[in-house]
């Protein structure tokens, strides 16, 4: 059963140094034990299981074949994109859209980026990516799967001494910054951590729940766990990723489920809440599931809305360029690489449909004329090119994800989101 123990707080002596002598002082604090998840019973009411089965339906859909867009590797890899940017602007980083791109570009050409900012978000979504193709395809995630995620998101940051391992200090949650005392929330102490973490690696192994049950479950535990000194809400955010993934529910791709978590933050925080009330109150665990499926629901919703988007926008370009041959190096780019690359450059486009340079280079030169491709820079010397009006429409979504009403010019954003795309 879950507990509730009750410690003192003594800060660590290389904490103390310029502190306020009334935050050396020792203190009591409540930290909470959650339940193991192996052997759980879980009973839903039926109109939460129906939640489920919408929500669980409307995944589905957005990886069948009736899309509206049918460019299924250009929707994941905006989704990841979206998903890692946002978390980035979450943890603080903020980075505009075409700042974004043309760093990305700056890599691809060269290797490296002179933005250390826009390399650090970067970072992130090379991590995102790393969390769904690598740990969510393993036989077994594990205990040190959960931890390679929570590597991979701290590799290049000033964090990535202690990536990947286990806590052995306690944390906490809002309140202050100085002591655990006044905290919204205390997580399991150190001790506890390691059972918690090998009884979660093994629920993940588990097909006892429904795909989007269990991605609720698993991720309020970990939350509520907590296992790293920090990383945590972007490793939590990443485990929904792996957990859809692993179950087929999302084979192509995930929708941004997390951002809508963060974009109602007060559900978010009072489905946890009632979550941890579980089992003791029956109705708790069925409360969480139930906002979980509803943030599943709407960010099902939302992406709609890109992929429609995305389509509008190819239809655009093919009207620019005129008759395009099938088959060709210009048909190529259109369907399959512009749509997932905003900014780019000669060389990344002949790495990455196999063409010739020359091929290559007759399609830019006649996508650039139509104006579907517009010339630009990445890095200080390499020549790139903007693709019309894709980092308008990315802008646009990751901001819809950020306002309750899906548009900031409804209802403000809720959380830190990207500014409008300015030249």
């Amino acid at each position: 059963m879950s507990r509730v123990v009750s410690a003192v707080w003594s800060p660590h002596p290389a904490d103390v140094v310029g502190l306020p002598r009334r935050h050396r002082q020792p203190c009591r604090y409540d930290a909470f034990i959650p339940d193991a998840l192996v052997g759980q019973e879980v009973v839903l009411p039926a109109d939460v299981i129906a939640d489920v089965s919408d929500a669980e339906r409307a995944v589905q859909r957005l990886n069948s074949s009736d899309l509206p867009y049918r460019g299924y590797e250009a929707v994941a890899r905006l989704l990841l994109r979206a998903e890692a940017v946002a978390s980035s602007r979450i943890e603080g980083l903020e980075i505009g859209g075409r700042r974004l791109a043309r760093a990305d570009a700056a890599r691809a050409a060269d290797g490296s980026s002179s933005d250390e900012g826009a390399a650090e978000v970067l970072g992130n979504i090379d991590a995102m990516r790393a969390a769904v193709d690598d740990v969510a395809r393993r036989s077994r995630v594990g205990v040190d799967g959960i931890c390679d995620i929570h590597r991979a998101l701290l590799a290049g940051t000033r964090d990535a001494s202690w990536a990947g391992q286990v806590r052995d200090r306690q944390n906490w949650i809002g309140g202050s910054s100085y002591n655990p005392c006044r905290a919204d929330f205390v997580p399991p102490p150190p001790g506890e951590v390691g059972a918690l973490l090998d009884d979660l690696a093994e629920y993940l192994e588990s097909d006892w729940h429904s795909p989007l049950v269990q991605a609720a479950i698993a991720h309020a535990q970990f939350e509520t766990i907590h296992p790293f000194a920090d990383g945590n809400g972007r490793t939590g955010r990443a485990l929904i990723h792996v957990v859809l993934t692993r179950r087929a529910l999302s084979p192509r791709h995930v929708p941004p489920i997390s951002l809508v978590l963060v974009t109602r933050s007060q559900d978010y925080v009072a489905g946890l809440t009632s979550y941890r009330a579980a089992p003791e109150d029956p109705s708790g665990l069925a409360e969480w599931v139930a906002v979980f499926a509803a943030a599943t629901t709407e960010a099902c919703e939302r992406v709609a809305g890109l992929t429609a988007g995305l389509a509008e926008l190819a239809q655009r370009w093919r009207e620019k360029v005129g008759t395009v041959r099938a088959g060709s190096t210009v048909a190529q780019l259109l369907d399959e690489v512009l749509p997932q690359t905003p900014v780019l450059t000669v060389a990344q486009l002949v790495k990455l449909t196999g063409r010739s340079n020359q091929a290559v280079n007759e399609a830019v030169d006649r996508l650039h004329a139509a104006g579907v491709l517009k010339q630009t820079t990445a890095g200080r010397r390499n020549r790139a090119f903007e693709v019309d009006g894709l980092i308008d429409l990315i802008t646009g979504f990751e901001r819809s994800l950020a306002s309750p009403a899906g548009d900031t010019a409804v209802e403000p954003p809720a959380r830190p989101v990207p500014r409008r795309v300015g030249r």
